[in-house]
């Protein structure tokens, strides 16, 4: 392959490396893909600590060059941090400041969100990661509006994103700015992933929902999934508990962080993303085997929880995985 001449894109290693979150950048960007052309990107990492650095899974990394390297980047990424409690080195700090005021895109994945934050680049802007650790990113840095509901953010050329999967929905989204949608669409097939979700759709995610010892709310969860379609009001759950209305929603509360009315549309819009993955049922077909009674219902929740229609994230699906 011939030397490549596009943006030079370098990803930050560090003691207590992410290993996935650097895998996913190193997939992306410094992947051998010759159909790109000679304009495909240049990777490179840049150590951030002195030294063999530990990554997760029992692993010792070496950078291929030092923090010098940053002064050269058109992206910088930061794939994770040590934790959302580690300090950011005032040297990296400074560099990173230094790269976004001569025109650099920085980017985070997960955690790597506090680091950019640490810069003070995002003071004013709105940023994104893991809802896990939403709270402590307010808590740290007011100055920045934390969405905590959205897969990636984009503010003054600086992008951060949600949990380590989301890391990939970034990526493909600056592949599709910079190369555009045939040259996004590639590396989304190549990784066997959606081709384009948009930054504003939610993290939905299938949390398991925690019980609390001596309650009896997980049989009944269960017992919803099992039969969506059914007609699950809040008097007849409450009911089959054996509880008083007031008693119940208390209780489902404690048990799962959510409403029952919020927790079954989450619930039946999982059910019909597998559906519609499944090949071309009709979308009243769908709506009618999850308990949303019409398509109308399916489309309005499918597009709050998940950010795209059923139509749309059945194309994308089917087009990556065709």
């Amino acid at each position: 392959m011939p030397n490549l001449t596009g943006p030079l894109v370098v990803a930050l290693l560090y003691d207590g490396l992410c290993t996935f979150e650097f895998g996913i950048v190193a997939e992306v960007f410094g992947l051998s893909r010759p159909e790109m052309g000679t304009g495909w990107y240049r990777f490179a990492s840049a150590a951030v600590d002195v030294g063999p650095m530990r990554a997760h899974g029992g692993m010792t990394v070496v950078a291929d060059h030092g923090p010098e390297i940053l002064a050269e980047a058109d992206v910088i990424v930061v794939p994770g941090w040590r934790s959302a409690d580690a300090p950011v080195p005032e040297a990296l700090v400074a560099q990173l400041r230094a790269a976004h005021g001569r025109g650099a895109r920085l980017a985070s994945i997960c955690s790597g969100a506090f680091v950019l934050a640490a810069t003070g680049s995002l003071d004013g802007g709105t940023a994104t990661t893991h809802w896990r650790y939403a709270d402590k990113l307010r808590e740290r840095h007011p100055a920045v509006s934390v969405d905590d509901a959205s897969l990636y953010r984009i503010h003054d050329r600086i992008h951060t994103s949600a949990g380590s999967a989301a890391g990939i929905d970034l990526l493909i989204e600056m592949v599709r700015q910079d190369f555009g949608a045939a040259a996004a669409n590639s590396v989304a097939r190549r990784l066997v992933m959606p081709a384009h979700r948009a930054g504003g759709q939610a993290q939905f995610l299938e949390r398991p929902v925690g019980v609390r010892e001596g309650t009896e709310i997980g049989p009944l969860l269960e017992e919803v999934r099992k039969s969506l379609a059914a007609d699950w009001t809040v008097a007849r759950m409450a009911d089959a508990m054996g509880m008083s209305v007031r008693t119940f929603l208390r209780r489902f509360g404690e048990a799962t962080g959510q409403s029952p009315g919020d927790w079954i549309a989450d619930e039946r819009v999982s059910e019909a993303k597998r559906l519609l993955t499944r090949g071309e049922p009709k979308m009243e077909d769908v709506a009618l085997a999850v308990g949303f009674g019409s398509a109308h219902a399916l489309r309005h929740h499918f597009r709050r929880k998940v950010g795209v229609s059923p139509s749309e994230y059945r194309a994308r699906f089917l087009e990556v995985a065709g």
